[in-house]
């Protein structure tokens, strides 16, 4: 069903006028594809925002065992600052606040910012390791997980739907094993490569500027500022820099964790075999995901030590309409972008070969 413009407008949908320094920063570190270590403060201003935030984490704030959790990710890191770093670390920092509490001490100024800041980069390090561990034993196969993952996006974005953003067309797919050969041959560092999108999610919306808005509910609903995948962010259309320095972000800039750079106009990691039109918003994200049901089944205590959330890392672009229709005209379809990767990938394999052979399909004796 069509999704009108007074829809798009209902009181559910943010616009730029109504954003708060944590959504630009989230939106900004998500197009930038930069880590949330190197920040030296957050943003939250109530216990409300911050639960928000551990829901997105999946930690239930209402769970005793996941509060646990916290507290132990808290008395790991500190322990660990401690021992290699020498930290002095404030009492109610180390664990005479609650560890949920963290999240607003570091939002705050004063020295207690810094210490929170310094402990809670250390468990989300901690997190992750335990995350990726807990995936790396438990008995559950990729199609299991992926099911979970396809299951979490696709009701965040009938939320979305339902409150008003004009998501015109969402679909998402799995890497076919043809596809993801051809991606490692293609790639100079094919044995080592990460390939970030087995997974991968689509929205497109009804225009350009609809695009923020609908990052800001996604990072709100779905996708943990904290676990962007840093340098993997691509950002052809959203001009973020001129929005900072003029437009109706600019009342934040003197609040920003890092200063305006020329480049950040458009973060651009280009594709070699994207046409030269090509245009997208694309990143990738290590989305949480609660499997403590999996944990559970195999009734051995050992995996409670990691938790009951793992990681999966999942792709995601956003377009607009206008531009989704551009990216499949001419030297810019998927169709054309297969054809270089392709040439690409038979040049290399070829390599060596006179030209005569190479039109010829290379013949492999067996050695006896």
């Amino acid at each position: 069903m069509a999704i009108t413009r007074s829809e798009a407008l209902s009181p559910g949908v943010k616009r730029l006028d109504e954003f708060a320094l944590g959504d630009v920063e989230a939106v900004r570190l998500l197009l930038r594809g930069a880590s949330v270590i190197d920040w030296h403060r957050l943003n939250f201003t109530n216990q409300a925002e911050v639960e928000r935030f551990l829901r997105i984490n999946e930690f239930q704030p209402e769970d005793d065992l996941d509060m646990n959790r916290l507290e132990e990710l808290r008395g790991e890191a500190v322990e660990y600052l401690r021992a290699n770093f020498s930290f002095r670390i404030p009492d109610d920092v180390a664990g005479a606040a609650p560890a949920r509490d963290l999240l607003l001490m570091a939002s705050q100024k004063g020295r207690r910012q810094t210490f929170a800041c310094i402990v809670l980069k250390a468990m989300h390090v901690l997190h992750h390791l335990a995350g990726r561990e807990l995936l790396f034993k438990l008995p559950v196969s990729d199609d299991e997980i992926f099911h979970l993952v396809e299951t979490k996006v696709v009701e965040v974005v009938e939320v979305l739907r339902a409150a008003g953003h004009p998501v015109v067309e969402f679909a998402w797919s799995r890497k076919e094993r043809d596809s993801h050969i051809t991606k490692l041959l293609a790639k100079k560092e094919s044995i080592a490569a990460h390939v970030y999108d087995k997974l991968r999610f689509r929205l497109v919306v009804k225009d350009e500027d609809d695009l923020l808005p609908v990052l800001r509910e996604l990072l709100h609903r779905l996708i943990p500022f904290n676990y962007v995948i840093p340098g993997e962010s691509v950002n052809q259309i959203v001009p973020f820099a001129r929005l900072l320095a003029g437009g109706p972000l600019s009342r934040f800039v003197s609040q920003l964790q890092e200063e305006i750079r020329p480049d950040e106009q458009f973060t651009v990691t280009p594709n070699e075999f994207s046409g030269p039109g090509y245009r997208v918003i694309n990143f990738v994200a290590d989305l949480p995901v609660r499997i403590g049901s999996f944990v559970c089944q195999t009734g051995d205590p050992l995996y409670e030590e990691y938790g009951q959330v793992v990681f999966v890392l999942t792709e995601f672009q956003v377009v607009d309409q206008k531009t989704a229709a551009a990216n499949e005209q001419g030297e810019n379809s998927h169709q054309r972008y297969k054809e270089r990767q392709h040439a690409k990938v038979r040049a290399r394999l070829t390599r060596g070969l006179r030209g005569d052979e190479n039109t010829q399909q290379v013949k492999v004796e067996k050695v006896e």
